[in-house]
């Protein structure tokens, strides 16, 4: 699905790397992804991290309600970034409560979301934070978060997991939450995490229990209850699960 089928011809080229302050570009043109997640949220707060306020969906916005056939009309891809997911709200209470995983290192958010995680490791000491995510919509979010939670990030539109993609970064810390929900996204994902485990990084999953965490590939370094939504998860609570990630497959069996 391409986000540009939704936007008016001359907003086409609006570029969702930047953090800017709310709607805004440089030169005083208006970012219509912004527009839409303002319209679209409410300020809000993680129940498991209070301290990070973020333009979320919920029950009283219509992005809440609108079913994924809605939201194909109208060129938009699924909000992952207007929720603030277990996995991702327990790896930035990791972050937080122990800011030693980060402080003064490069950290990479894979799969940014809301910017979340990204947000926890500037707030913690960060050096440099890079929130990576495919979704255009997803970048205005995460600027628009970024903002107001007052932290500065590098915000990257593309899949850094491509073959084609740019160079990577050189990250000493590579963060991702809830990743581990489709078979094919968690495999090609992890894959590319351990590679980077492999030559000396770090790497925290936050998971929750989906079903396709490399459950004999981690070292759990951390667990919290998380308070959910029936509506999303279809439970009251999950158990968030911070994960370390090891730098080689697990043998064949």
């Amino acid at each position: 699905m391409d986000p540009q089928r939704a936007l008016p011809p001359e907003a086409q080229d609006a570029d969702p790397r930047r953090a800017l302050p709310p709607a805004t570009l440089q030169g005083g043109g208006v970012d219509p992804r912004r527009v839409f997640v303002l319209e679209q949220t409410a300020i809000g707060v993680p129940p498991l991290v209070p301290e990070v306020r973020l333009h979320l969906a919920t029950q009283v916005t219509p992005l809440w309600e609108a079913t994924e056939a809605q939201l194909d009309r109208a060129g938009v891809p699924p909000p992952y970034w207007a929720f603030a997911w277990a996995g991702g709200q327990a790896l930035a209470r990791y972050v937080l409560d122990h800011p030693e995983t980060v402080a003064g290192r490069r950290v990479l958010d894979l799969a940014s979301g809301s910017g979340l995680v990204a947000i926890a490791a500037a707030l913690a000491g960060a050096a440099e934070v890079t929130a990576a995510d495919i979704d255009p919509f997803a970048g205005a979010a995460i600027a628009l978060n970024a903002a107001l939670n007052k932290v500065t990030l590098e915000v990257v539109i593309d899949d850094l997991t491509d073959p084609d993609a740019p160079a990577a970064g050189a990250w000493d810390v590579l963060l991702a939450g809830d990743i581990c929900y489709e078979r094919g996204m968690a495999t090609r994902l992890v894959a590319w995490l351990r590679g980077h485990a492999a030559r000396g990084a770090a790497v925290l999953l936050g998971d929750p229990g989906r079903a396709y965490c490399p459950i004999d590939e981690v070292d759990q370094v951390a667990s919290r209850v998380v308070a959910t939504s029936l509506d999303l998860e279809g439970l009251e609570e999950r158990d968030g699960r911070v994960l370390r990630l090891r730098g080689a497959a697990p043998a064949a069996r």
